[in-house]
């Protein structure tokens, strides 16, 4: 009995992974690409492996698809049946098989997360030797069945049900799993853990699995849905029609003059900061969103800013840096790269700029600054300064006055949205807003103080 090796391939920031699979015969397949081809290309060649394969599991809302580019390379394109895709590509029904070197993949319909959503199984001769599950069962939960409009949310709840529970819970436990979404992504309804898991591990441990039957489990998925970026809504649609192809070194925004990025502000173009929250806090261009380059950069800025609206990024000028923020914007569908300045250029050329304060969490319990908390919901119900203001950062941006004029404090999980938060602020005209070098926890014991929880 031959073993199918499978390489798991992260995107940490999307809390998603894409999955490599040799065929046996020098080829692979990949499973769910995002949208930088180099990462698959790379991984393939540095084992020999050539990319014959690339296989979507549903249409994503919260990435766009890598397939269209690994297309160019050779790769054969399929996807689920009513995709409704306008590109090249071999539509899978429930029950159809294809040959992948010497393995087979058989497509199930598993709808739920989506109504054409396949599960794909992977066998060696009769023997099932993994499932790829996308969105329809993951470690711990299962993916949101509400991004696709209001009237489909419960319906898909059901369908997901019946797709766990009639096609995926009747394999082995051991049986192992490799789902799409997992821990750390908003397309996900279930606790932070483990990414890949068995059959066996979910029908035991699976929260949304105890729930015992259909209606518990749906009342269950629902309730636990918080908040998820608008954009989401966008990119399904992307997705369907196919996405432009940039290749696995796209062209970078050209660099713009201190002129140029005032007139291209002027025009309604978002400056984004992608520098440190350090640096952003010591000097940046007035008027622009902090957003300092993490894993989590492109969800950010995916939910802060409008696709259709022209970027231009302030960089510190590092090797590399404007190459990752290029790549992490086009990652969500953010195609207006208008041009990019090194903020040494801005500030070299005497241009104004604005400050604001890092405050550790002694300077900050002592301030008697109101403490705005921007943290999601559930990370708020778990654990809170009392007496502070919450409300996530994505809502911020549309209600800047929900501290007023007074003093304020922002502040998350580090600090890195409590920058965003406080540079939202500044631009709408705060003028004393400083932010938390920490989270509640350091806060609260620096004000002598205990989280409060929602029950």
């Amino acid at each position: 009995m031959s073993t199918v090796e499978i390489v798991s391939l992260p995107e940490p920031g999307l809390g998603n992974q894409s999955y490599l699979i040799a065929t046996g015969d020098g080829g692979a397949v990949v499973i769910d690409p995002a949208r930088d081809p180099s990462r698959y290309l790379e991984a393939a060649r540095a084992r020999g492996w050539r990319i014959r394969w690339t296989v979507e599991t549903h249409l994503h809302a919260d990435f766009v698809s890598g397939s269209r580019e690994l297309a160019t390379y050779g790769a054969k394109v399929a996807l689920p049946a009513g995709s409704g895709v306008g590109f090249p590509a071999d539509e899978l029904d429930d029950g159809d098989e294809r040959a992948v070197g010497g393995l087979t993949l058989e497509a199930l319909a598993t709808p739920g997360h989506t109504p054409e959503h396949l599960t794909y199984l992977l066998r060696d001769g009769a023997r099932v030797v993994a499932v790829f599950s996308g969105g329809t069962l993951t470690a711990g939960g299962m993916a949101r069945p509400d991004l696709i409009s209001p009237e489909l949310t419960e319906p898909l709840a059901r369908a997901a049900w019946q797709s766990i529970t009639e096609r995926l819970l009747v394999l082995p436990d051991e049986t192992p799993l490799y789902p799409t979404h997992g821990a750390g992504s908003f397309c996900s309804a279930g606790p932070p853990g483990e990414h890949t898991s068995t059959i066996g591990e979910q029908r035991e441990h699976n929260p949304l699995l105890q729930a015992g039957d259909e209606d518990a489990f749906v009342e269950r998925l629902l309730s636990g849905l918080g908040s998820y970026p608008g954009y989401f809504l966008r990119l399904r649609p992307v997705n369907a029609a196919g996405p432009a192809v940039h290749g696995p070194q796209p062209t970078m925004p050209p660099r713009l003059t201190p002129d140029q990025v005032r007139h291209h502000a002027a025009d309604g173009a978002e400056l984004v900061d992608v520098r440190p929250m350090e640096a952003f806090a010591a000097g940046h261009v007035p008027g622009s969103l902090s957003n300092p380059l993490r894993d989590q950069f492109g969800v950010w800025l995916g939910w802060l800013v409008d696709l259709d609206r022209d970027i231009v990024l302030v960089t510190s000028g590092e090797s590399g840096e404007l190459d990752r923020a290029t790549r992490e914007c086009l990652k969500v569908g953010h195609e207006h790269l208008t041009g990019h300045i090194p903020f040494p250029a801005w500030r070299e050329a005497g241009r104004p700029e604005r400050s604001l304060p890092l405050l550790d969490p002694a300077s900050a319990a002592g301030s008697g600054r109101h403490v705005v908390d921007v943290r999601q919901t559930a990370e708020w119900t778990g654990g809170h300064v009392p007496g502070a203001v919450h409300i996530e950062l994505a809502e911020l941006a549309g209600n800047p006055g929900v501290v007023g004029g007074a003093p304020a404090v922002t502040q998350c999980g580090h600090g890195e949205r409590a920058m965003t938060a406080a540079s939202l602020l500044a631009r709408a005209g705060h003028e004393d807003v400083a932010v938390l070098e920490g989270g509640p926890g350091d806060l609260a014991t620096a004000s002598g103080q205990s989280l409060e929880e929602e029950r």
